[in-house]
């Protein structure tokens, strides 16, 4: 099956029509039909396919002995090269952050096949479960989970916008939460990981090249911010008598952009609830969350300081309280060096120009980097937008990604 077919038979799943956007979001009905999706390409590959007790999807194209079952050991698939990325998405996202590395696996395991490659090391799909946070809001659970970045116990007890738990959620799907955390023995079997991404950015395009190779991932975390202050009617209490949580909320969200502005980092509040939520009344509370991210630690600290001490400057005029919790916060990623390198030689070695660039998005590969090699590859996404219905990336510069892919697949995997 081509790119293009496997591409046009995943696009329909989660889109939303007015909007042109995708709503796959974790444990539900869209998300399970990913799962159909991953699980059905696999065994048009004769690939050996699983979902571990993370809620991660596995596909193994194994070396050419006995295929074991799905619980097989180390043995069959020590040292294996893992690729892949994610098939959910943030609200009303693009059809390419996270798809786009799911499919190329697929698409650059056929390109192998067809060029009569076996592989000495097996070569493995996967697809990590929750990566954006949509959800349950911690970002890349999946791969936390499996390298023990986040405890079972936490993570069961995350909570999505309608009260639901992670846990509540797995089991509705069928899935059973209480085997959740870290797994050594899936991780001892990956050699190296390997993540093709779509350019969240337009940086490439600035360079006139379709293929980019990851530095590294900036420092970033989400921070909730709890403003409470006290309900009343809009249209009787006056303004010095209220206690507004909307009104410090505003300071924390201008401060945000001045503080990132001044120091050339990043932040961001896109999510927002107030309660009770009626045009025609004072809020009783305001939930925001924030996200920052910088070129280093100590840039990323000071700007979150920045934002949280004017939100309580803000709050003590107004009779608001204030309160705030890190929800996930990941420390700077320089990808493994050596394997970049190897990266880079594979696709210099075929003529293959790809310029080195640091990004600010999170990924899987961020948080595998720390248990395992790990390393990216960019595609180019002319438009520079992303995480929302105007990513793209043009079918040329997909081929082309699979075609670097496969690549890099064919030597990691020989060795």
């Amino acid at each position: 099956m081509s790119f293009a077919t496997m591409w046009e038979s995943l696009l329909p799943i989660g889109r939303d029509q007015s909007t042109g956007g995708y709503r796959r979001f974790s444990w539900t009905p869209e998300d399970q039909q990913c799962r159909e999706w991953f699980m059905a390409s696999a065994a048009e590959r004769g690939l050996r396919s699983h979902s571990d007790r993370n809620g991660n999807l596995w596909a193994w194209w194994d070396r050419p002995e006995p295929a074991p079952g799905p619980g097989a050991g180390a043995s069959a698939s020590a040292g294996a090269i893992v690729t892949g990325s994610h098939l959910d998405s943030v609200p009303d996202g693009g059809a390419y952050d996270g798809p786009l590395g799911v499919v190329s696996a697929f698409a650059a395991i056929d390109v192998l096949r067809e060029r009569g490659v076996v592989p000495a090391r097996p070569i493995a799909v996967a697809a990590f479960s929750e990566e954006e946070g949509a959800r349950f809001g911690v970002a890349c659970l999946g791969s936390r989970l499996l390298t023990g970045a986040i405890t079972a116990e936490a993570a069961r007890g995350l909570r999505d916008g309608d009260g639901i738990t992670l846990a509540e959620a797995m089991e509705a799907a069928g899935h059973d939460p209480g085997g959740i955390g870290p797994d050594q023995d899936l991780l001892r079997r990956i050699g190296a990981y390997l993540e093709l991404h779509i350019e969240q950015g337009r940086a490439l395009a600035g360079l006139d090249s379709a293929i980019g190779i990851a530095e590294g991932i900036w420092p970033h975390g989400r921070w909730r911010i709890d403003f409470t202050g006290q309900a009343d009617h809009a249209g009787t209490a006056t303004l010095a008598g209220r206690h507004d949580p909307m009104l410090p909320y505003a300071a924390a969200v201008l401060a945000a952009r001045q503080a990132a502005a001044a120091s050339g980092t990043l932040a961001t509040f896109g999510k927002v609830t107030a309660v009770p939520g009626a045009a025609n009344a004072v809020c009783a509370s305001v939930t925001a969350w924030l996200d920052a991210r910088a070129p280093d630690e100590a840039g990323l600290r000071g700007t979150v300081e920045q934002v949280l001490a004017a939100a309580e400057q803000a709050a003590g005029p107004h009779g608001v309280t204030v309160g705030f919790r890190p929800e996930s916060i990941t420390p700077l990623v320089t990808f493994d060096r050596g394997l970049r390198d190897t990266v880079a030689a594979s696709l210099r070695a075929r003529g293959i120009s790809a310029p080195v660039l640091a990004t600010g998005a999170g990924h899987d590969a961020g948080v595998l980097s720390a248990r395992r090699p790990a390393a990216m590859l960019f595609v180019r996404n002319p438009t520079g937008v992303s995480h929302a219905p105007a990513e793209h990336a043009g079918m040329a510069d997909c081929a082309a990604g699979v075609e670097a892919l496969a690549a890099v697949l064919q030597d990691l995997a020989g060795r």
